[in-house]
């Protein structure tokens, strides 16, 4: 029996046997001029040149009645894209469609995000059949152009009422047209913002234009206020800072094995996952059980976390939600000003250079307090912040003398910043030239937003390495997963000391002794045009005090301020900026 249905493919019939399709026809220009579609079947590869035709095929073979869904749910525009997603990511992830689909099946925001890139189907929506109403026909019969030649056929037949039918025919036409553009522009825009305006994302910038349209603009002189965060989320709109940290094995690989090594604490329940990125650690989190993902970023890259979701098969548990975690609404709690939904475990990327630098900490301690049921978890859960003396000859000929004569001219200038800044480097562990001494030891699940700018002594044996001199400080920090808030970890345990062999314990170090990580460390080079020399020695001690601290009118940046001296004696102090 032959098909009833037009064939995906043009290949029969030789190039000569066709060459007349090339040719106008007369009455014909307006039908050659229109695009062609191609409708690709909602169960396989197949493509149909309309939406009508599609479906009667889909209904025939596969037994899915895509309009009766359709009037039974009393879908609109929205509802139908909602039904067409639903359809391709089911066929999509191998499921079976549930015998009776319900709006429930259809209530997931993420199902008006298209399955298959520019769908034909969701442009052609207006060419099916209205409920109630027959089809229109394989071919989408009824557009515009055969109303123009019906009433070319009524006049020629001197048919005046025929003609007026037509008429209104076409402007109706016209009409449907114009709002099929609409709903299209409507479903574009939805696709961007439904979630955000739903949850509340939107609110504080709808304000602020409303509030903007009452506001006079600000005289040539002044100067609006700068966001001095804004670039600190645009920094995360691009592909490569993205790449440099996944391919950082240290760090994906301890959220990794924690995640997948404790799945019993992940399965069947809620998550936040603060700055997600491109969404790997709320994936991960997904595939050990998780119920529910919450992925929170204020960078456009959530874009393409939300496509990266979707792809992998987690649109079901992952909600991608765009915006500052302070700001955002998220699904399920009692809306602003009501109850907010309540999570088991926030997983978040949140350390910077450092530990501090970036400043993202103090945002996931507000979520912890705000979303965090009690006694529940954050991952990492503790980080240790260390400093140790160095002494490196050769780095400082390297890097700071080789200035003083290059190709034979003095280029000194260019060693501007080199002592007030810090230098983010990854150093040799013979360089360490003293014992390291853990200055700082943060409890995620304890830590205020006050304890984040400090000032505490810190100490130091030096080794027969000082013999050369003291040429500055190194700083770095330890991560910490604990299974449970009740866990204890010994702030003066190194990570590696923490997690040996045979305590299935997960952390890692930044520090010069162990795999280097994208994070590296902080050197601090002494200056010493200004510093007074001290006599340094293998068994004398270092004393002072490190300060942390924000700079003023930078508010993700980071000053680290140290002050030295032999153990009794008189302190000098140097400040250096990270920014």
């Amino acid at each position: 029996m032959a098909e009833a249905y037009p064939r995906s493919d043009s290949s029969s019939g030789s190039s000569s046997d066709n060459d007349e399709d090339w040719l106008d026809k007369p009455g014909e220009e307006d039908e050659d001029d229109q695009e062609q579609v191609s409708v690709v079947s909602l169960f396989d590869d197949r493509v149909f040149p309309d939406a009508p035709s599609m479906l009667a095929y889909c209904k025939d073979k596969f037994g899915f009645d895509f309009l009766a869904v359709r009037d039974s749910l009393g879908l609109d525009f929205h509802g139908c894209v909602r039904l067409i997603n639903f359809v391709r990511r089911s066929v999509k992830q191998g499921t079976a469609l549930p015998q009776k689909i319900t709006a429930d099946h259809l209530a997931d925001d993420g199902l008006l995000i298209p399955v298959l890139a520019d769908d034909a189907l969701i442009f052609c929506l207006d060419d099916l059949p209205e409920p109630g109403v027959g089809s229109r026909g394989a071919s989408g019969a009824g557009d515009a152009g055969t109303a123009t030649k019906g009433k070319q056929a009524a006049q020629a037949g001197g048919e005046g009422p025929v003609v007026e039918e037509l008429l209104q025919k076409n402007a109706q036409l016209q009409a449907e047209l114009e709002q099929l553009a609409k709903q299209f522009n409507s479903y574009r825009l939805a696709v961007e913002q439904t979630l955000d305006k739903r949850w509340g994302v939107d609110e504080e910038e709808n304000d602020k234009a409303e509030s903007s349209k009452a506001t006079p603009a600000p005289a040539a002189e002044e100067k609006p206020e700068k966001d001095e965060s804004a670039y600190y989320f645009e920094s995360y709109d691009h592909n490569d800072i993205h790449e440099t940290m996944l391919k950082d094995a240290v760090r994906t690989d301890a959220y990794r094995d924690f995640i997948y090594g404790n799945k019993h604490l992940f399965a069947g329940k809620t998550v936040l996952d603060i700055g997600c990125g491109t969404g790997i650690l709320s994936m991960f989190c997904a595939r050990a059980g998780a119920a529910r993902v919450f992925a929170v970023d204020n960078s456009a890259i959530l874009d393409r976390a939300r496509e990266n979701v979707l792809r992998n098969g987690l649109g079901d548990v992952i909600t991608c939600v765009r915006g500052r975690i302070e700001d955002v609404v998220l699904p399920g709690g009692g809306g602003p000003g009501g109850e907010p939904v309540q999570v088991d475990i926030i997983v978040s990327e949140w350390m910077g250079y450092c530990l501090l630098y970036e400043a993202m900490l103090p945002s996931v301690l507000f979520a912890r307090d705000r979303y965090l049921k009690p006694g529940g978890l954050l991952v990492p859960s503790h980080a240790s912040m260390w400093v140790a003396p160095v002494s490196d000859p050769e780095y400082v000929a390297e890097n700071v003398d080789w200035w003083r004569e290059v190709y034979g001219f003095d280029m000194r200038a260019m060693q501007a910043g080199i002592y007030t800044d810090a230098c983010m480097t990854v150093m040799p562990p013979e360089s360490v030239c003293g014992e390291a001494y853990p200055f700082r030891m943060l409890d995620l699940h304890t830590a205020k937003v006050e304890d984040l700018s400090f000032e505490t002594e810190w100490r130091s044996t030096l080794s027969e390495k000082a013999a050369d001199g003291l040429d500055g400080f190194l700083v770095w920090f330890d991560c910490f997963f604990a299974e449970s808030r009740d866990e204890v970890v010994d702030a003066k345990l190194t990570a590696k000391e923490w997690a040996a062999p045979g305590r299935e314990r997960v952390a890692f170090t930044t520090g010069p002794y162990g795999t280097p990580t994208h994070w590296r460390q902080g050197l601090y080079l002494i200056d010493k045009g200004k510093a007074k020399e001290i006599e340094v020695g293998p068994g004398k001690k270092l004393e002072g005090e490190i300060r942390y601290s924000i700079p003023k009118g930078h508010a993700r940046g980071l000053n680290i301020r140290l002050t030295w001296g032999l153990e009794g004696g008189e302190k000098q102090a140097q400040t250096w900026l990270l920014h």
